[in-house]
């Protein structure tokens, strides 16, 4: 699930003309995702997003955010490599002091993902000040004032769209979580290109009271993630107590110099802080966010306008207001067909369609309150060759759905001959327009009952919805 699925539902419920039986049509043919409402929709908008008018609202939205996403991770990363460098530069008079470089890939990362967790509790919220004082909120603002035309598109679907706030604030918690890494592999480039170029002489110096020992244990919990498995990129109490510097006088002491080579060892330290702290927790607070946007995205449609109704449709049964079968009797004398029936059987083996689809069959079995394993299309754009395979696949009592108004033409008698020999009982049922319950017109029904009189099939019955049958006295005279 993505924002692209989302929009195209919300662009799809503003022009949608499906009606009731399409809506329920589409709920019968999937209806094991009806205990899953998100993913019904998601698979609605698949089979209906080629209805929507292009460019898509989601194509436009989706490339407008692409790109300033890349715009503010370039310039993220780049402003990474830049304070990576400013931290780790050395002038050759004064040792790089590793407490800088060490706020920024621990305490600094820290800190922001602390926020940024408060900020994912409060993402209801639609006024969320943790929201709106992230970066990558006031980065896209900035870059919104500099005029084009994408942008004033954007700001146009912006103001006729209406997103869920929650969507908007787990959009920037997402988008904050993913610059903040591009910083800090800003970082880990640069420590690594600093380290491999120059020869950097590392210590630490603090204002506060801290003694060698301390400051040795306070590295031990720190690297508590790496140092059992590589205790050599924890920097060792005789490190610390030589790389101990004080701002005193122009030049480095004696001891300091002699132990340059030994000092640069701090950087196996902090390549292993970097990518701890910057890299691998923001990485997992990324994918925390990513899982929070899809969340906000599957509530988001349920709160969509139209979205309740849609799924009503797709997955109440149509009630008819039409009158029952038993209050539309006609009386007909020109009826002739001796094996009719006037109700359905609760199932069947099979049933089929004659130019219906197969969506169109599952629609009228549930009208008609009918169960069956097996539903086929057959006829209409069918292939002869189709229309045998399905013939070989039916058995026992099949019921076969035709259009009431369309006379029986030789292509359906030599089909319903070929499926004489596979079934043991077929029922043909004339079907009316669903707007009048499926009952088809007495005239119908009689062009059929003449056309099936002919085949003199002892297998094949007729369905007459609402058809008084004549006594068989009346049958005798007639025939």
């Amino acid at each position: 699930m993505n924002l692209k699925v989302y929009l195209d539902l919300y662009a799809l419920l503003q022009s949608d003309d499906s009606n009731r039986s399409e809506r329920r049509t589409f709920g019968l043919t999937h209806a094991g995702l009806k205990e899953n409402p998100t993913v019904q929709l998601m698979v609605w908008v698949e089979e209906r997003r080629s209805k929507l008018k292009k460019p898509l609202l989601s194509d436009t939205l989706s490339t407008y955010l692409y790109g300033i996403t890349l715009t503010l991770v370039i310039f993220a990363f780049i402003l990474g490599v830049l304070s990576g460098i400013g931290l780790l530069r050395y002038n050759g008079h004064e040792p790089v002091n590793v407490i800088y470089f060490m706020a920024m890939v621990i305490f600094v990362p820290l800190f922001t993902m602390t926020l940024s967790l408060l900020s994912m509790l409060k993402a209801n919220s639609a006024r969320s000040m943790l929201v709106h004082i992230s970066p990558a909120f006031w980065m896209e603002r900035i870059l919104s004032l500099f005029p084009s035309k994408m942008e004033k598109q954007v700001q146009r679907i912006y103001s006729e769209l209406k997103v869920n706030p929650l969507l908007l604030n787990w959009l920037v918690i997402k988008r904050s979580q993913l610059l903040a890494l591009a910083f800090s592999s800003g970082l880990l480039v640069s420590l690594l290109a600093m380290v491999s170029t120059q020869d950097i002489a590392f210590a630490w110096s603090t204002t506060l009271s801290v003694s060698a020992e301390s400051f040795q244990h306070f590295l031990q919990q720190i690297a508590f993630a790496w140092r059992d498995l590589f205790p050599w990129a924890v920097p060792s109490v005789e490190l610390v107590e030589k790389s101990q510097y004080y701002r005193l006088g122009e030049k480095l002491g004696k001891g300091m110099i002699e132990d340059a080579a030994f000092l640069g060892e701090w950087w196996k330290f902090l390549l292993f802080a970097t990518l701890f702290y910057a890299i691998f927790l923001r990485f997992l607070l990324y994918l925390l966010a990513s899982m929070g946007l899809k969340r906000a995205i599957a509530q988001s449609f349920n709160a969509l306008e139209g979205v309740p109704k849609l799924l009503n449709d797709m997955n109440e049964p149509i009630i008819s207001t039409g009158a029952r079968e038993d209050e539309r009797i006609f009386d007909s004398q020109e009826m002739v067909y001796p094996r009719m029936v006037h109700t359905f059987d609760t199932s069947y083996d099979v049933v089929l369609g004659w130019a219906l689809d197969k969506e169109s069959c599952v629609l009228i079995n549930e009208s008609m309150h009918i169960i069956s394993p097996t539903v086929e299309e057959v006829g209409g754009a069918n292939s002869l060759d189709e229309d045998k395979e399905v013939i070989v696949r039916c058995h026992g009592e099949v019921l076969l759905y035709v259009k009431a108004w369309e006379p029986p033409t030789m292509d359906f008698i030599d089909f319903l001959e070929l499926l004489l020999q596979k079934a043991d009982k077929v029922l043909v049922a004339p079907l009316g327009t669903q707007n009048k319950g499926y009952l088809a017109k007495e005239k119908d029904l009689n062009v059929w009952a003449r056309k099936l009189l002919t085949l003199n099939a002892e297998k094949v019955w007729l369905k007459v919805s609402g058809v008084k049958v004549p006594d068989r006295e009346a049958l005798n005279a007639d025939s």
